[in-house]
């Protein structure tokens, strides 16, 4: 059985009436003359196939239709008014939902701060974080699986496609050795004394920029790091150095993570640096993504 359409211009005019129990000032409220007061309340009617007001000299009562009628039209009218100022808050960039990757090692740096003040200023937005690693990040940008992307080591310009980046910071490399290594007794680390040394690394699947930047700074002393271990995640790059398995480099923010056994040394050259970016999609039309982007550039 179908259910009769209720236009809401009557749903508006029916509770006006039934708050005032007046036509002139009910129609004075509504900023309308009677006439289409009673036509839209008579339609209504109509539609109800009962009266919803009794007539009198003098008076205007609610039927005991209109009593029924009545609590379910407020809700409505009150959900459309919820569900605009919801849409226009949406619409705006000050309520919705933002999806953002990142990468794990960015929680020790500019994540935190981040997240912290977009959430000051845009309490209403609910924040989907979600740990990923640089490659699936961009994949996961690529199929509108997450709306921002923090990460390190973008693709190099002219690589990006439909992705916009935006430098966020750049960190340093420091060496990452077992703390009983001969060259943890050395406060900087030669990239040069590593060369005959075995690597742990992330694989280059999961972050190509960082990999081959990586190899680059080694090749830039005249060697290529022989790899014994990959490893996903920074935490247990870390730990198995600790465990004799090799050494590695790694972004300076890394020596927050505390091991027993590992030893954090800054490397010569200091110059070389990583870097971290923030990436979207240039044609995403949700405001939230230029919301944080102007957050990114306030930090």
């Amino acid at each position: 059985m179908d259910r009769p359409e209720l236009p809401l211009p009557q749903l508006h005019a029916f509770t006006v009436l039934a708050e005032e129990l007046h036509f002139g000032r009910a129609a004075a409220r509504l900023g309308i003359a009677q006439p289409p007061l009673s036509q839209q309340i008579a339609r209504l009617e109509a539609k109800v196939g009962h009266p919803l007001f009794v007539r009198g000299p003098g008076r205007v009562a609610l039927s005991p239709a209109g009593r029924e009628l009545l609590p379910s039209a407020q809700r409505a009218l009150a959900g459309l008014a919820d569900g605009l100022a919801a849409a226009r808050a949406v619409g705006s960039g000050r309520a919705g939902r933002l999806r953002i990757g990142f990468s794990a090692s960015l929680a020790l740096t500019v994540l935190p701060g981040l997240l912290r003040t977009f959430r000051e200023r845009f309490p209403a937005v609910e924040l989907d974080i979600r740990e990923m690693t640089t490659a699936p990040q961009l994949a996961a940008l690529r199929e509108d699986a997450v709306d921002i992307g923090l990460l390190r080591e973008p693709p190099p310009a002219g690589e990006e496609g439909a992705l916009g980046f935006r430098t966020v910071l750049t960190e340093p490399f420091v060496a990452v050795l077992p703390s009983d290594h001969p060259l943890a007794a050395r406060r900087t680390v030669g990239v040069g004394a590593l060369a005959e040394e075995p690597f742990v690394l992330l694989p280059r699947a999961v972050g190509p920029g960082l990999y081959d930047r990586i190899t680059e700074v080694c090749g830039s002393v005249g060697f290529a790091p022989r790899i014994a271990q990959h490893a996903v995640e920074w935490q247990t790059v870390c730990a198995l150095v600790g465990a004799g398995l090799g050494v590695s480099l790694a972004p300076a923010s890394i020596r927050r993570i505390r091991l027993r056994g590992v030893a954090f040394r800054a490397i010569e050259p200091s110059t070389v640096r990583t870097r971290v970016a923030v990436a979207w999609r240039r044609d995403d039309p949700n405001p939230l993504v230029g919301q944080l982007l102007e957050v990114v550039g306030t930090e």
